[in-house]
């Protein structure tokens, strides 16, 4: 029986996603740790749960776990093979579209969720320039709710971005919708340390809980802004049953756990 204690911090952060999708759940996922947590959620969570990938697999069965969303894999025994189109029309489509989570990663968030995945620095003449939105602009505009992975650290999570490549909820309770945005908005952010989540009024990000080991302090002195931490709790390890999940049938070759 494998231990509750030995696992990694990938492992723990998969678990934590795969926890967050519910049954039934339209998940449009990338490539990496978000595909493995929508494969894991599938056997602990979300039995009925549909993947989808913006190369336009749609309702993925997901035998092995693929290299990337171009990978052929992600084609096995779906119920469409479509196109880049299909994909984003079934984000958008305003029926699916209300069961549609969206799982993303950033080089920058700030306290409203909004993600900088373009450029550190300067626009026109920055330190470092990554490969820009993609399709996470219009993932994070439109889909129901996002769960986003981050590495915890202070220059990720900064008070203003360098760069607005995704909206989270802009600039608090109104922002999506004066921006004429449905509705929608990130959910939760999944670190290394902990989970973060959202306040329902202000929409500022807040600490929902810390992995076990980490203190309040420890996530607050990893971040460039101030959050509430009064209603953090200790996030439960993943179980025996959870990790078995992702090792054997996840995950078995370790590709994405290494």
């Amino acid at each position: 029986m494998t231990k509750q204690t030995d696992y990694t911090q990938r492992e723990m952060m998969a678990v934590a996603a795969a926890r967050e999708i519910r049954d039934g759940d339209i998940v449009f996922c990338g490539t990496g740790i978000s595909m493995l947590a929508a494969m894991a959620a599938k056997h602990i969570s979300a039995p009925n749960s549909v993947i989808f990938f913006e190369t336009g697999a749609i309702d993925s069965q997901l035998e092995e776990v693929p290299l990337a969303v171009g990978d052929s894999r992600v084609m096995f025994a779906t119920s469409v093979n479509g196109s880049l189109a299909d994909a984003f029309a079934t984000m958008q489509n305003r029926f699916t579209g209300r069961k549609v989570v969206g799982i993303m990663g950033a080089a920058q968030i700030d306290p409203y969720g909004n993600l900088n995945s373009t450029v550190i620095g300067d626009y026109d003449a920055p330190k470092v320039r990554f490969s820009g939105s993609g399709g996470a602009c219009d993932v994070a505009s439109f889909v129901n709710r996002t769960i986003i992975f981050m590495q915890h650290a202070r220059r990720k999570f900064v008070p203003k971005l360098d760069y607005l490549t995704s909206p989270g909820w802009l600039d608090g309770p109104d922002g999506r919708k004066n921006a004429g945005l449905p509705g929608g908005g990130p959910a939760c952010v999944i670190t290394d340390m902990a989970i973060m989540g959202f306040d329902e009024r202000s929409r500022k990000m807040l600490l929902r809980g810390c992995f076990a080991g980490v203190t309040k302090d420890t996530v607050l002195d990893n971040m460039g802004f101030s959050v509430d931490t009064s209603r953090a709790e200790t996030i439960p390890p993943p179980s025996a049953e959870e990790l078995a999940i992702l090792r054997e049938k996840c995950d078995p070759q370790r590709l994405i756990l290494g």
